[in-house]
């Protein structure tokens, strides 16, 4: 088996509404008797229906999936889907799709199962311990922490929007644009550097704590040995000593009641830190207190680790035993960690007249640490029902005082329940990024979701989500993104627009080249800076990354026609319908739809409960469209040269077409459906008729603003209209548009990209004569064609066209194409270059002859 082709899909995408890894694998190999035997002995858990796809005679790819499924799933990383499809025209390829928790398992995943499959079908031996073991190593790497998960799962489970900004960082943005917020482990955006600078220096803490009336231990912070027994010695009772800045419980001895134990503490301390409090030792239990913003979450009583004896074990046995538990894990990586044999827990254990070799009697309890930090192996019991008022204001009022947004207080004290002055209990100490495993996953009690508490801080009843538009078809797209985003900039909100010629964030590009695939949009979705999004969609995008959004707000879909087909495994119009219709599928509030497309119309049928349809038609009588109206949808539709909005009954102009620069004066129809288009996606995010009519009115389709789509020049009396127009669609509407600006004659220079199909290059060819009087053809990217082979084949097709010969010409340099394009023409004429690549072709084109017409040209596009 071989890769021909392998694709991550990180969002919505042809094959689901979640991640998945798509891999064209080819299989030439063949497969000796007991293949699935064999393959059932290595993964005795593979699905039952996996036997029956591996008959005899199926090709070993068949068993991939399966394996790929059940790999990742051991490695702790499972996928929620699987299929394996043939592949048209291809009898030996399968496309395999695998969905997927993490995709670097799943990309290790498909590499490993090739390698499983060779050796089984070849009867080798194949180490699945060591494979699976290198693979949960890599579920290990990407996995994500368990606080950091906490919080992300309640941002996902209320909509708000989950990005995670690198792969092997805790760092997430939850949101998109302006209202977005940022999360690492349980620190937000919101929380101030001072404050976590306050928490890490824990005397400071106290003096703050003091100051505002919050009980607090006595102590001080020394950096010698005999300054901590001095300060020791101060205390009535046992001391605890700990570093300054220390955190997780790392280098702290509690109840050191000896100038020996003190003075072992305070080597410990200094292996965390240069600085070390010294403190009184409050009597009692360990207990933490989580603050969000203004309000309590939880509360938890943490326990040390410890074991309980059986009367036959030693403790060390007992440990053992203990960390084998599925729930303790290393770290933070699950609900509760392992309990650590070190020279800490011996001493813990010595001071109770214990050591590893001990047998503890039935019943009987030791413990190994003397604090209780999850992070050391302790446990927790929930108790927030339990605290007072008096309590709960304490810690508010501790959170703010250092100016934590969240904030772990730990109290000690000997009861909960009763208020902690009267009781001598006291904050020891405000944690900044505190775990919260303790409170989601306690081992006694509630469980509390710290994580919804800490979304709700930030975000209140906000989802996170800016108004979003995501735009596709085969043709329009860029100008029906820029109409839209023009309005909503003109409408005083910060929008970021992707087009196939770049990025733009509030006017300014930030990218320039195709971006209306995955990364491009992420970027508007991630940047503060935007209030609006409006996101082109092309179907490469969709077929290479997937979406990089869940849903958006208005989903708008212009037409479906052919072009790119034979490319990326999507063969028919039906199959470019189903990839369009991914977008269409992702629309929550609404979609806008070509009620003059069958392909469009039938999309209707495939969208989200709830989401409203509006159609768009050049054509008021539009059967579908009526009806639509006559069930009381809205829609938008030209009547004579008028865009009307429709809601119903209620039928109100928003402008004259001819009023639009876009439209050429009201000659270029297709530009006129894509502002009927915008105009549905705008009315439908919510903007008034004024509104709309305003921006399709100021909008100017120039080179400067919207490049290559329908650039208009006056080249002495000759209109020349330079457009991106590549496929049978757009070049008859181009020539259309053409016909309708002149009395003259219509010279069509054009071309079209090599990796079409010859069918397809020979519909091109035929489109083009039928709809200029004189043809020029030239090559631009032949894309893997030898030179000649494109445009022999857009000739074949003009000849069909029944083109004459003298009315046709084939010059191959795109500038000399012009020249002799424009040679053709008179004052008056109209020449439609198509398929270009940029301005300077034609600037290029005219400054051996027309220099200072170049110059200006060149000027007007800056």
């Amino acid at each position: 088996m071989k890769i021909k082709e392998k694709r991550l899909l990180r969002g919505p995408n042809l094959y689901a509404a979640s991640p998945c890894l798509m891999a064209v694998i080819d299989d030439g190999a063949t497969k000796s008797p007991g293949f699935a035997a064999r393959l059932f002995a290595l993964l005795p858990q593979l699905p039952p229906d996996a036997a029956v796809r591996l008959a005899d005679d199926a090709l070993l790819v068949e068993a991939l999936e399966p394996v790929v499924m059940e790999l990742q799933r051991l490695a702790g990383a499972p996928g929620s889907f699987g299929t394996t499809r043939a592949v048209p025209g291809a009898a030996r390829s399968r496309r395999v799709v695998c969905g997927y928790t993490t995709e670097q398992v799943a990309d290790q995943a498909l590499r490993t199962g090739i390698a499983l499959i060779h050796a089984v079908a070849e009867d080798r031996p194949f180490d699945i311990d060591t494979a699976l073991a290198e693979l949960k190593a890599t579920a290990e790497d990407y996995a994500i922490g368990t606080s950091t998960g906490a919080v992300v799962q309640a941002a996902l489970r209320r909509g708000i929007p989950a990005l995670r900004l690198t792969d092997e960082a805790n760092l997430f943005q939850l949101g998109w644009g302006s209202r977005q917020k940022r999360l690492q482990a349980t620190i937000t955006g919101a929380t101030n550097s001072i404050a976590v600078g306050i928490a890490s220096d824990k005397q400071l803490t106290k003096a703050l704590l003091e100051a505002a009336g919050v009980p607090v231990p006595g102590g001080a912070t020394v950096t010698q040995e005999a300054d901590a027994l001095r300060v020791a010695r101060r205390f009535d009772g046992p001391a605890t000593v700990k570093p300054l800045d220390g955190n997780q419980g790392k280098g702290v001895t509690t109840n050191c009641a000896t100038p020996e134990e003190v003075a072992r503490a305070f080597a410990h301390a200094r292996k965390y830190g240069r600085r070390v409090i010294v403190e009184e030792h409050l009597h009692g239990r360990d207990y933490r207190v989580l603050v969000t913003g203004r309000k309590i979450a939880a509360a938890s009583w943490r326990r040390p680790p410890g074991v309980t004896g059986d009367g036959r074990s030693t403790i060390r046995e007992l440990v053992e035993i203990e960390n084998r538990n599925p729930a303790r894990g290393e770290g933070h990586t699950n609900i509760l960690t392992r309990i650590p044999m070190d020279a800490l827990a011996e001493e813990t254990l010595a001071k109770q007249g214990y050591g590893f070799d001990t047998v503890l009697e039935a019943g009987v309890s030791a413990d190994l640490r003397g604090n209780a930090n999850l992070s050391t192996g302790g446990t927790a019991e929930d108790v927030t029902d339990l605290l007072p008022e008096e309590t709960r204001d304490i810690c508010v009022r501790a959170a703010r005082t250092i100016g934590l947004d969240v904030a772990g207080i730990d109290i000690v004290c000997q009861d909960i329940s009763k208020p902690l002055r009267e009781q001598k209990g006291g904050i020891i100490e405000v944690n900044a990024a505190p775990g919260i495993r303790m409170h989601q996953y306690p081992s006694r009690g509630t469980p509390r979701d710290a994580g919804a508490a800490i979304v709700d801080a930030l975000f209140g009843d906000c989802d996170g989500r800016i108004p979003t538009v995501a735009i596709t078809g085969t043709n329009g797209k860029t100008t029906t993104a820029l109409l839209t985003a023009h309005t909503t900039r003109l409408a005083g909100l910060r929008t970021g627009v992707t087009t196939t010629e770049g990025v733009y964030v509030d006017g300014v590009p930030t990218m320039k080249g195709d971006c209306t695939g995955y990364h491009s949009a992420r970027s508007i979705l991630a940047d503060p800076g935007v209030d609006f999004a409006v996101l082109e969609t092309a179907r490469g995008g969709i077929l290479k990354r997937g979406l990089a959004y869940d849903r958006v707000d208005v989903s708008v879909v212009l037409n479906v026609s052919s072009d790119h087909l034979g490319l990326d495994g999507i063969e028919t119009l039906d199959d470019l319908a189903r990839v369009k219709a991914v977008v269409a599928r992702q629309a929550s509030r609404a979609v806008v739809l070509n009620a003059e497309d069958d392909y469009c119309v039938a999309m209707a049928d495939e969208l989200r409960d709830g989401v409203e349809i509006l159609y768009f038609s050049l054509d008021a009588d539009n059967p579908v469209l009526l009806r639509h109206l006559e069930n009381g949808g809205r829609a938008v539709y030209l009547q004579d040269s008028t865009l009307v909005l429709a809601n119903g009954a209620r039928h109100e102009a928003l402008l004259d077409a001819r009023e639009m620069p876009v439209s050429l004066g009201g000659a270029a129809r297709y530009n006129i459906a894509n502002a009927l288009a915008a105009a549905a996606a705008l009315t439908a995010s919510g903007f008034g008729n004024a509104e709309i009519a305003d921006g399709l009115r100021t909008f100017v389709s120039d080179s400067k603003h919207n490049p290559l789509r329908s650039n208009v020049f006056d080249v002495e009396g000759v209109t020349v209209i330079v457009d991106y127009a590549h496929n049978c669609a757009a070049y008859a509407a181009l020539a259309d548009s053409a016909r309708a600006m002149t009395a003259g004659r219509v010279v069509g220079v054009v071309a079209a990209p090599g990796d079409r199909r010859d069918a397809d290059l020979i519909d091109i060819g035929r489109t083009c004569a039928a709809g200029f009087d004189e043809l020029v053809i030239y090559e631009t990217e032949n894309r893997g064609r030898a030179d000649g082979e494109t445009s022999s084949l857009l000739v074949r097709g003009a000849r069909l066209g029944k083109v004459a010969d003298d009315a046709l010409s084939v010059v191959l340099e795109s500038r000399e194409a012009i020249r002799h394009g424009l040679s053709l023409c008179q004052p008056g004429d109209v020449l439609v270059f198509g398929c270009g690549s940029s301005i300077s072709e034609l600037t290029e084109a005219l400054r051996p002859t027309k220099p200072e017409l170049a110059r200006r040209i060149e000027a007007e596009a800056i």
